[in-house]
């Protein structure tokens, strides 16, 4: 277990871009790091030329080509796409429509084949995951890589800030060439949507979710009902019958099967599948389920319905593969999308018997295959029903089928340790959504796994590498739970978890339990560890760092300089740690006005890091970052300025252009223009600066709060100036003349 020292203290952090250039634009992105791109002006043009080839559609490889019973429903979203070129007040978005029921209702494929069908009529039709943000991000960005030849060549060595580059191009691109189709698949918030719905109106948007409400302010929505009678029965009698015609006698057992089943889609392909792959009659399958079903058409009634056809399909599936219930299992744990080939290769002796398991799996309508073929996809729908199969014993309870083994395979298929995390960036970016998702599905009641603890440590730490120290919350929290469990309350790896997950707090501006959290940890440190053990020392340096963003600066400066002796006496004056100190300590002299201290401070903390570290360590450049804000609070700007305006471009170089680290120094580089009275250079650093903050840290965070106020000083000072000189010349004193 890592201790993880607090991130150096710099001036008030800020999420934003450069000022506005003459050769660069800005784009703005959703996702988990919701960013403002800037982009050149040389690429916009680029977005503006390039043309799609013809027919240009990523459509899911492995759908089925059986459709029935929903032409009326394609007819109705086809009216509706089409007439919405210009929307009433009312509905927020124009050339929208979303698509909504309960899982396993036919709402993908009924988009997948509206896609299909009018394909034709648009220039581009682009199917995206919209499970997460995240996910719509890369999607767009894969859009780019096709339509941009330099960025497909590539693709293989994609990091994440490439892939952020390619979103924002592909924005642009669609801004500029009107007529396409977008297929927002899966949609868990709908609000997800509304940056995409505004900024994109020169196509048609269609979006599928189970969310049925939430769609107001967005798009118009369509209700999918279930598949009717004589659809139903269709739909089975092709599948089973491999699409021969169906006696009366086969048609009269295929309609009383679709009663049974509800109706369903999902539950009407999977019986469909296992009719087809075992040659079982219909009427014996239908004694066999016995299905004893309340009538009401909700999620519970679905999730029998498919576990009912389970316990016949499941049985003949180990039959012909024991593995391939062994793979299913493993992936009801996992994201429901892309789960790649090679995870699952952990639990196979060879990639041959991967491959033979999914095709049964796939032969029984279990799962699909992503458009490559190297990901699977399986249905929320059976995941849900089978996370409820669960094995107990008398007293005790232990793992449910496939648990065990989802955590050890994404467990293995961890990038190795210590390899920087942008070497790992891809694998790390695939592999995030099934870690979260073992978190977020993790059983009450099971017992504590040392192995998926590590998991989510690493996980934690590769997101804190990247800047998103708040996004790592709940993976600290459950590997908080899984330590105290393993190995108690007061072990140095649950201390250091504890100290952790307050940093994740403090990033994410929840000072209130940050502090708490920081406090209690030091305790124990105190007394577990000692009072000049490193791990206390950096614990004690954290928790004034707390202090010192939440203004309460005499216990803050207090707290910095007992810790500053003692890391002098312990590791000495020049380790990384006690330089650590010494800028944090600077810092809170300076936030208290007692720049005398501070500036002499500063300098001797980066003339060491210089020299220890080397001019382009992040922690130096945080010291040059530091320097320059405190010359500003000095009033003197002719240093501030330039220093804030080289370290800059060292943080674009060596950290990204959106780490939090460069948005701190872009964010003081704006209020040192406007120190300097130079408005038109301040403000739209602010304006760039406030749109991050709210989309990234949310609309109340301190950071975001701050952006807000700094931003409505610096138009009130421009106002104020625009008022003084609207005094006209009869306002003023009139010289006299003489005669």
């Amino acid at each position: 277990m890592n201790e993880q020292p607090r991130s150096e203290r710099g001036g008030p952090h800020a999420s934003g871009e450069r000022s506005t250039a003459a050769d660069s634009i800005g784009v703005a992105i959703t996702g988990d790091n919701a960013r403002v791109i800037m982009m050149s002006a040389q690429a916009a043009r680029q977005a503006q030329e390039v043309s799609a080839p013809p027919g240009l559609a990523n459509l899911p490889g492995s759908a089925s080509g059986l459709f029935v019973g929903r032409d009326e429903d394609l007819r109705r979203l086809r009216q509706m796409l089409a007439r919405e070129g210009e929307a009433a007040v009312t509905q927020a978005v124009s050339g929208a429509w979303a698509i909504h029921g309960l899982g396993g209702i036919g709402k993908s494929a009924l988009a997948l084949h509206y896609a299909l069908r009018y394909r034709g009529s648009y220039t581009v039709v682009w199917w995206i995951n919209a499970a997460s943000t995240e996910q719509i991000v890369k999607d767009l960005a894969s859009l780019a890589g096709t339509l941009c030849q330099d960025w497909a060549a590539t693709a293989d060595v994609e990091q994440r800030a490439d892939v952020e580059q390619r979103a924002a191009w592909a924005l642009l691109w669609l801004q500029w060439h009107p007529g396409w189709l977008l297929v927002f698949d899966n949609v868990e918030e709908p609000d997800v949507l509304r940056h995409y719905f505004g900024m994109l109106s020169g196509g048609h948007h269609l979006a599928t979710s189970r969310r049925s409400t939430g769609w107001h302010p967005i798009a118009p929505t369509m209700a999918l009902g279930l598949l009717d009678p004589a659809a139903s029965a269709d739909l089975l009698c092709t599948i089973a019958l491999d699409g021969q015609e169906p006696t009366s006698a086969q048609r009269r057992q295929a309609e009383e099967l679709a009663e049974d089943l509800g109706y369903l889609p999902l539950a009407l392909e999977q019986a469909g599948a296992y009719l087809h792959q075992t040659g079982t009659d219909m009427a014996a399958y239908r004694r066999a389920l016995g299905l004893m079903l309340a009538k009401s058409a909700d999620g519970i009634r679905a999730e029998r319905t498919i576990a009912r056809i389970w316990e016949q399909t499941l049985i003949a599936i180990e039959a012909r593969d024991p593995l391939a219930v062994t793979l299913l299992d493993t992936m009801a744990w996992t994201a429901p999308d892309d789960i790649p080939r090679t995870l699952l290769a952990q639990l196979a002796p060879d990639a041959i018997a991967v491959n033979e398991a999914l095709g049964v799996l796939h032969a029984y309508n279990m799962i699909a295959f992503t458009a490559d073929r190297q990901g699977v996809n399986i249905h929320r729908l059976v995941q849900s029903v089978l996370r409820t199969r669960t094995t107990t014993e008398a007293g005790t309870s232990t793992y449910p089928p496939g648990r065990r083994e989802a955590e050890e395979a994404i467990a293995q298929a961890l990038p190795d340790e210590g390899v920087p995390a942008t070497e790992h960036t891809v694998p790390w970016e695939r592999l995030l959504p099934h870690v979260f998702a073992l978190a977020v599905s993790t059983p009450a009641h099971t017992p504590a796994s040392p192995e998926s603890a590590c998991t989510f440590s690493a996980a934690a730490q590769y997101l804190h590498q990247q800047g998103r120290s708040a996004h790592t919350i709940p993976l600290r929290t459950l590997e908080l739970a899984q330590w105290e469990q393993v190995l108690g309350d007061t072990h140095p790896a649950t201390l250091a978890t504890r100290n952790n997950l307050a940093h994740a707090y403090e990033s994410a501006g929840d000072l209130g339990r940050a502090i708490a959290l920081y406090e209690a940890t030091l305790a124990q440190y105190e007394q577990v560890l000692g009072d000049t053990h490193p791990h206390t020392l950096n614990c004690r340096n954290n928790l004034a760092g707390a202090y010192d963003s939440a203004g309460d600066l005499g216990r803050a400066i207090a707290l910095y300089e007992a810790t500053l002796t003692q890391y002098e006496q312990v590791l000495g004056d020049a380790h990384p740690h006690t330089l650590n100190c010494r800028n944090n300590l600077a810092h809170a002299y300076e936030a208290a006005g007692d720049l005398g201290r501070a500036i002499p401070l500063h300098k001797t903390a980066l003339a060491q890091r210089e020299q220890i570290l080397g001019d382009a360590h992040p922690h130096t450049l945080q010291s040059r970052n530091n320097l320059a804000y405190a010359y500003t609070a000095a009033g003197d700007l002719g240093r501030a300025i330039p220093l804030f305006e080289a370290t800059l471009t060292q943080y674009e170089q060596v950290l990204g252009d959106t780490h939090p680290d460069t948005l701190t120094c872009r964010h003081n580089l704006a209020r040192a223009h406007q120190a300097a009275g130079d408005l038109g250079r301040a403000i739209p650093l602010y304006e760039v600066t406030l749109a991050q903050r709210e989309q990234v840290l949310g609309d109340a965070h301190p950071h975001t709060l701050r952006s807000r106020y700094n931003l409505a000083h610096a138009r009130q000072a421009v106002q104020q100036r625009s008022a003084a000189t609207s005094t006209t010349a009869a306002d003023l004193p009139q010289p006299t003349t003489t005669d």
